[in-house]
């Protein structure tokens, strides 16, 4: 290939990263969705970083660091739904330090006196948040003063030659959808349900992924919290649950009593698309098609965003001359 052009499937955290490290290096990029924000699965995340439900470790590592350092940069601009807290994962049994301890600055151990009742091990480190609405738009906007190109399709693509006429670069960041596009029986759903409550002065993330209350997580924001959750394989199901809207509160008052005084200001369901492992490699898919598959992120969409998409644009230049 001669050209720097190159077509994005899919408009999430994913689909724009890619674009703009993509733009960033000279490359034409249009991005085609049939979903694109505020409708996408990116903005109803609860976003920060962490690598949850995604595997395996030895290639989510890098991807991980590289995007926890350039958190640590654009935290610095205002006004772009990004912001620092502590992650304070908690335990009622003994763990090892967690894979990604040596990605994170100022990682420090609790012990039980530090810890609610019943809990016995933990940790803290200072990880980026994300306001997913408003970093969405900023992905938007400096994709398109990159001067990237965003075109919302009237369905989903359901055959990749759909969309191939003119382009001989595919990169792939459809998410979910690639399971029926590309028949990849790996790409599975991970149905997520979440409660936004008012903040009643909380600060902390708090994360309880492996005792009674898991899965249960905490995120403050600056006038509100949002609480979760669960992590249910295999469940397309997109409408809210009552049962399990109060069976979150109940284990998210537990671990923050203060929340009891919360007002609950609504609900929403998300589908991660999970996979048994991360899709990021490129495919001769044909003689003269080339297509960067860059999907498959389960939970840690934001979390991987940057690194994969320095990793598509090595796979890119790879091919274009």
């Amino acid at each position: 290939m001669k050209n720097k052009k190159a077509l994005v499937l899919g408009c999430g955290v994913i689909g724009l990263t890619s674009g703009i490290r993509l733009l960033e290096e000279g490359y034409e990029v249009e991005i085609v969705a049939a979903n694109i924000p505020p409708d996408t699965t990116s903005n109803v995340a609860t976003a920060y970083w962490y690598p949850f439900r995604v595997s395996p470790p030895e290639k989510v590592l890098p991807w991980a660091a590289l995007t926890y350092d350039k958190y640590m940069e654009l935290v610095k601009i205002p006004d772009i739904g990004l912001g620092i807290f502590n992650f304070v994962q908690i335990f009622d049994h003994k763990v090892p330090d967690p894979f990604w301890k040596p990605v994170v600055s100022n990682f420090i151990r609790v012990g039980k006196d530090e810890l609610p009742p019943g809990y016995v091990d933990g940790y803290i480190a200072p990880i980026a948040r994300i306001e997913t609405p408003i970093y969405m738009d900023y992905l938007i906007a400096r994709f398109k003063e990159s001067g990237g190109k965003i075109t919302k399709l009237d369905k989903e693509v359901e055959n990749i030659e759909e969309i191939t006429v003119n382009h001989k670069l595919i990169i792939n960041c459809s998410g979910l959808g690639s399971g029926k596009l590309f028949n990849d029986k790996e790409v599975f759903p991970i149905r997520g349900q979440l409660v936004k409550t008012t903040n009643p002065g909380l600060r902390d993330c708090i994360n309880e992924e492996e005792g009674p209350l898991a899965v249960s997580y905490i995120v403050p924001h600056g006038t509100y919290c949002i609480l979760g959750g669960t992590a249910d394989d295999n469940d397309w199901n997109l409408e809210v649950d009552p049962k399990t809207s109060e069976e979150i509160l109940r284990k998210c008052r537990e671990l923050d009593p203060r929340l009891n005084e919360a007002e609950i200001l609504g609900e929403r369901v998300g589908l991660r698309p999970g996979r048994t492992e991360v899709r990021l490699e490129l495919e001769h898919f044909s003689n003269d098609l080339l297509i960067i598959h860059n999907y498959g992120h389960g939970g840690a969409g934001f979390t991987l965003s940057w690194g994969c998409a320095e990793e598509v644009l090595r796979f890119a230049e790879s091919v274009c001359e």
